[in-house]
């Protein structure tokens, strides 16, 4: 018998709750659920107004996969959704803007990804992001060098920075913006990669090919087109482990040294929010944007 709950005044059917989703540990769905639940308070503001592509793993991360953007059959009428133009025409997507819509989600057993723009304000960036990803050997460590210049070189341009795990293996820089067209986001991320490469030839890297990336940092500026979207600060990831998309400060960056130093789990972060307050809080303020700095970081600048 599925058992049905009440969230916010709204009837919720969750499934398969003694579920073990993360085999390596044994952790089960509910405890996805307990964890998302918990930690609403400082996800929901990510989520807020942003149209949401799920990656499910239903059977857990060793399972089959999907990335989905359309509304789910079966979805409810009061779940939020909101008209997005694509290339290939127009559809709906989820919008999560309070907890029972969370917990809707979360029982699907998904991965959060967002755009860089809100659903009233399509293409219009109000938050730059830089995906650093590390090519094996190299690891976070490298990721965390490469951040410390982008910081600088982002600092000089009068943005503020935040920072956050992948979840993954890498690294997120994120600075708030007062809403820009995307496409101009995407030109000066693309320019200020281009800029770190050229300071750091034996470590970064700004184009995708994979003959490039063995040991050094790949600067994916792309996930600022207003097509891409990035993993949700709070987003439990389909790893071996519920591995989460962490805030962490500059302090931890700076003295990551091993990479076990930056890997958060779902248990990690209640403590975490205890302790620092949610870290990426500020990208939710609109006061906190900053304009885009006008021309592009030219290397060696």
């Amino acid at each position: 018998m599925t058992p049905i709950t009440e969230v916010e005044g709204r009837r919720l059917s969750l499934s398969n709750l003694d579920k073990v989703l993360y085999a390596a540990s044994g952790f089960t769905k509910g405890e996805m659920l307990h964890y998302y639940a918990s930690t609403a308070d400082a996800l929901l503001p990510h989520l807020r107004n942003r149209p949401l592509s799920f990656l499910r793993f239903p059977d857990g991360p060793d399972g089959q996969q999907f990335f989905a953007k359309n509304v789910p059959p079966g979805t409810p009428d009061w779940v939020h959704t909101a008209e997005v133009r694509r290339s290939d025409g127009t559809t709906r997507q989820i919008v999560v803007n309070d907890l029972a819509s969370l917990m809707w989600a979360g029982n699907l057993v998904t991965e959060f990804h967002t755009p860089q723009w809100q659903a009233d304000a399509p293409a219009l960036a109000d938050r730059l992001v830089l995906d650093l990803d590390p090519g094996a050997p190299a690891t976070v460590v490298e990721c965390c060098r490469a951040g410390l210049w982008l910081r600088e070189r982002l600092q000089a341009d009068g943005l503020d920075v935040y920072a956050k795990t992948s979840g993954s293996k890498g690294l997120h820089l994120l600075c708030p913006l007062e809403p820009t067209p995307s496409e101009q986001v995407t030109a000066y991320a693309k320019a200020l990669a281009q800029a770190a490469e050229a300071a750091l030839p034996d470590l970064v890297v700004h184009r995708m090919t994979r003959s490039l990336r063995p040991g050094k940092v790949f600067v994916d500026f792309s996930q600022n087109a207003a097509a891409k979207t990035t993993a949700t600060p709070y987003t439990l990831r389909a790893r071996r482990e519920p591995t989460v998309s962490a805030p962490v400060t500059w302090e931890e960056i700076e003295g990551c040294d091993d990479p076990a130093d930056l890997v958060f789990l779902a248990a990690d972060i209640a403590p975490r929010l205890q302790r620092h307050g949610d870290l990426l809080d500020p990208l939710n303020d609109p006061d906190q944007g900053r304009p885009l700095p006008h021309g592009l970081p030219r290397p060696g600048e």
